[in-house]
């Protein structure tokens, strides 16, 4: 094949293609990968471009006669990362063509896989050594002391609900991503999705001893939604501003209308969630919705947290086309804002 006609070929394909002769020298290269290495690559020796170890070795391996291998190659911007998947095939005898890949989805994907893996491991396996350790010495001679016996099974059953809630969420957090894709058209009245929360979340204000102040107007439009969703959103919301604001005392609910906001076309529905607690230190703000994250580790287990609350409420705003805006600082309590388009 021409040298023209070669390198019309590989300008098609969209990913960085580097041919390469038997010596290790770059013959041609497509416009992608000169976007990647610079136009001095050509004519150079490929060492001088791709010096990780992990790829300078595949090469060796490929150069010395192997028909095909593969490696990891590293590439950094200001905002990110990239991996890359590096093939080396032999062409014929004299040409061998090396594909770059963008593969950082995929790695970011398993690792979040990874993580996710044991984080539900390690969330498990606490309250399953206790309850072991528990069921151990009960059948032992503990078991004979009805006040030991009692304790016990209290704390049992405490570690117990903590199981229970967590694969609740996972199962909440499955079903939501399952429809992620898939936008509600139903219309749905907030106010009466916020009255029928806050009525089942007041004895939990009462034994708290917390001022619940609300303002949720009742000529409120419809919004397209999933009543039982959204439901779970202020569920968790509200919850979570009695279980770390309720220090304050008080907990404000506030709906209204907003006819534009910068991050929507159009009208906007906004539901804050006000509480007068210890605050939020700026640093964990852009995490609060990440799996498994806590600000206090300690007290949200205390507290029967599982750590997905908020990241269910993401996935489902995000279903919704919505949005979690959240605002805090230390000593100055933390405001949880829903924006939802009313179209």
């Amino acid at each position: 094949m021409q040298d023209s006609a070669l390198a019309g070929l590989i300008a098609a394909f969209p990913q960085p293609v580097i041919l390469i002769d038997t010596e290790g020298i770059v013959s041609c290269v497509n416009p992608a990968a000169t976007d990647l290495f610079g136009v001095y690559i050509e004519g150079a020796h490929i060492r001088a471009h791709l010096r990780q170890p992990d790829v300078a070795a595949m090469l060796e391996r490929v150069l010395a006669g192997r028909a095909e291998d593969s490696a990891s190659f590293f590439t950094t911007t200001a905002n990110q990362e990239i991996i890359w998947r590096v093939v080396a095939r032999r062409a014929d005898s004299k040409t061998i063509v090396l594909s770059l890949d963008d593969i950082s989805d995929i790695e970011s994907a398993e690792a979040q896989r990874r993580d996710f893996v044991a984080n539900v491991s390690h969330e498990l396996r606490s309250p399953l050594t206790v309850l072991a350790g528990f069921i151990e010495t009960l059948q032992g001679p503990a078991g004979d002391d009805p006040a030991v016996r009692s304790e016990f099974l209290g704390i049992m059953a405490e570690q117990a609900g903590r199981m229970t809630g967590l694969v609740s969420d996972l199962l909440s957090l499955g079903r939501v991503e399952a429809v992620a894709k898939i936008r509600p058209r139903t219309p749905v009245a907030i106010d009466m999705v916020l009255d029928a929360t806050i009525a089942a979340l007041r004895p939990q204000f009462n034994a708290a001893q917390v001022e619940l102040c609300s303002d949720i107007p009742k000529d409120l439009p419809e919004i397209p939604g999933d009543y039982d969703q959204l439901a779970q959103v202020f569920h968790n919301l509200i919850e979570n501003g009695l279980k770390y604001g309720g220090s304050g005392g008080r907990l404000e609910i506030e709906a209204r209308e907003l006819a534009s906001h910068p991050a929507f076309e159009g009208a906007v529905l906004c539901v804050c969630v006000r509480d007068k607690g210890d605050g939020i230190d700026a640093v964990h703000i852009p995490r609060l919705t990440e799996r498994f994250y806590r600000v206090d580790k300690a007290r949200s287990r205390e507290d029967g947290g599982t750590g997905l609350g908020l990241a269910i409420v993401k996935h489902i705003l995000s279903r919704h086309r919505g949005r979690l805006v959240i605002r805090s600082a230390p000593g100055k309590g933390a405001t949880f804002s829903v924006l939802l388009p009313c179209f």
